[in-house]
């Protein structure tokens, strides 16, 4: 039998079911999309280290297969587009498609199904349950956190699996090409690479080496800094890593140190992912309605000025301006500075939420649409938050999480003060009576 198998935001080998399933061919062609998408909210295309870590996790990927006689065959092609045409190149007979939840991911994976005559395995490997657990299962998804928490937390999480030892050759005639690095180098600030194998040295290092994981709680919130966070979200996003592979290592640290508020905080945060991946698949289109799940009307707007004032880093608040300088910097923030520089945002710039999301996508190196546009709902009040929406004060929070001030420093967030309004000739005052 001769195969295909896309990967999606699944890029490892070990506990990748949707792989291993694939590894008893004949032949077998390992093939990626790169991510392509229309403008959306005046930006298109990827951030610098967006783009970097993407490559590295596709290089680390690529040189992993290759060390099973394999190869990883990157195309910047629709795979509406490219799937059907390798198919009929290779004489494909069963195509295996990694997990990815998301509206369009759901639509290419339909249009697959039309447009190809050969069977279709689409993989669940990207969370910690399988739907078929899901109490009720999608149709009776929870809509706040708190009852999905409750309905599946003591459910059992499968093993994860070891990566396969072996794997069928390409197909004759199948030509891969080294992918290039990019010409974007981490930041100093954030130095995290992609790869499965960066992946488990972060795990190895930040769970039991140094133990960080037991002060997690109290850790989580810092702004800056690899100490804090457990930073394990980037290759969560690309699939480097696996849930179950995050979770069974939590377990393996508490049975031998013990569980307490910090590693249950942990395990909550990988909820809060889970729960944000089976919503994307359930709210489809709704994840980008401008009154999100709720389909609830504000009375916001999109002022050019106001949003590059907030993206660049120069507005009135010296700690936004530090967390979007570090974002645009690095690729990464804080999930505190993510709900500060949102709230901001939307509530004190009176913006449509969507955007603020949409340059959080193209510049999030652990981007994932579930999360991403969940967070963004949540604080805009029109997702699945039960109090409808947070406003955060932001001097308030920089007392708290920046009380000396050097975060903000660092990050050079103190700039001139700019006027609320510019007028020019095609845009004058007009006089009030």
């Amino acid at each position: 039998m001769r195969e295909l198998y896309l990967f999606r935001n699944d890029l490892r080998l070990s506990d990748n079911p949707g792989l291993t399933a694939h590894a008893q061919g004949d032949a077998l062609l390992c093939v990626y999309c790169w991510p392509t998408a229309p403008a959306w909210c005046n930006l298109t295309g990827m951030g610098a280290q967006r783009e970097r870590f993407l490559r590295e996790n596709l290089r680390a990927l690529q040189a992993e297969l290759e060390a099973l006689g394999q190869g990883l065959l990157v195309l910047h092609t629709d795979p509406r587009v490219a799937i059907p045409e390798l198919v009929d190149m290779f004489e494909i007979d069963r195509v295996g498609i990694g997990g990815a939840n998301g509206h369009y991911e759901d639509q290419h994976l339909a249009a697959l199904r039309e447009r190809l005559q050969v069977p279709i395995l689409a993989a669940n490997n990207t969370t910690l349950y399988e739907g078929s657990q899901l109490p009720g299962g999608l149709d009776r998804l929870a809509k706040q956190f708190t009852p999905f928490r409750r309905a599946v937390e003591n459910l059992p999480i499968a093993t994860p699996l070891a990566a396969p030892a072996s794997l069928p050759p390409p197909p004759a005639g199948a030509r891969f090409r080294p992918i290039p690095a990019g010409a974007a180098k981490p930041h100093p600030a954030f130095p995290l690479r992609g790869g499965s194998a960066e992946a488990q040295r972060r795990l190895r290092q930040w769970m039991f080496e140094r133990r960080l994981v037991g002060d997690y709680k109290h850790s989580r919130n810092y702004l800056d800094g690899l100490d804090g966070s457990s930073v394990l979200s980037p290759w969560l996003a690309s699939g480097a890593l696996s849930p179950r592979q995050a979770a069974f290592s939590l377990f393996k640290y508490e049975d031998a140190n013990g569980r307490n508020e910090s590693t249950e905080h942990l395990f909550m945060e990988l909820l809060w992912r889970e729960f944000f991946q089976w919503r994307a698949r359930v709210d489809g289109i709704l994840l980008f309605h401008p009154g999100g799940l709720r389909r609830r009307k504000q009375l916001k707007t999109f002022e050019a000025r106001d949003f590059a004032r907030w993206s660049q880093g120069e507005t009135d608040s010296p700690l936004v301006n530090a967390l979007m300088h570090q974002l645009t910097a690095t690729g990464w923030m804080s999930n505190r500075g993510r709900q500060i520089a949102a709230s901001y945002l939307i509530n004190e710039l009176n913006h449509d939420w969507r955007y603020g999301a949409a340059f959080f996508e193209k510049q999030l190196v652990d981007y994932d649409v579930g999360s991403n546009y969940g967070n963004w709902q949540y604080i805009a009040g029109v997702g699945t938050d039960p109090r409808g929406g947070r406003h955060f004060n932001i001097d308030k929070q920089a007392s708290l999480y920046d009380p000396d001030g050097s975060f903000t420093a660092k990050w050079d967030g103190k700039r001139a003060t700019q006027p609320r309004y510019i007028n020019d000739a095609a845009d004058w005052p007009i006089e009030q009576p």
